[in-house]
């Protein structure tokens, strides 16, 4: 079974259960899924299926954010329990000492000698780790080692 037939399942099962909130996300998951096929002018891959529900999930932590700012503790605590749904589709991310290890090996590997050589150390990291690591934490990691 595809993750998007698993998410399609689930969907169906908050119909049933009139869990309204859940609803609301699978929703808003699907409809985010469907944009991304139509401009893929494909079916979606479980990579990219994950790809995409990573997307969903920065936008959220982003509006957590700018809710924090402003006292915004219902729109925080929704926006949490909408991040907790999602993430239920997302392998278990990279612990910090993992990611740090890809980036060692890589650097072996290709030898960068300056920040111009960012692009192909984040290319291959992308390749090997992008779903399973935060990758503005990777790149974060590879600026402060190349400088």
């Amino acid at each position: 079974m595809t993750l998007t037939e698993t998410i399609t399942k689930d969907m169906t099962n908050a119909m049933k259960a009139s869990d309204k909130f859940s609803l609301s996300v699978y929703r808003m998951l699907k409809s985010a899924l469907q944009l991304e096929q139509i401009s893929k002018k494909h079916e979606l891959s479980d990579d990219e299926v994950i790809s995409v529900i990573k997307k969903q999930v920065k936008l959220r932590k982003d509006s957590i954010c700018e809710y924090e700012k402003y006292g915004r503790v219902k729109q925080i605590e929704d926006l949490k329990k909408e991040i907790d749904i999602m993430s239920a589709y997302l392998p278990q991310e990279l612990s910090f000492e993992d990611v740090k290890k890809a980036i060692e090996d890589v650097f072996e590997e290709l030898q960068p000698a300056s920040m111009k050589d960012m692009g192909r150390v984040m290319k291959v990291l992308t390749e090997r780790i992008g779903n399973v690591a935060d990758m503005s934490v990777v790149s974060s990691l590879v600026k402060e080692k190349l400088m």
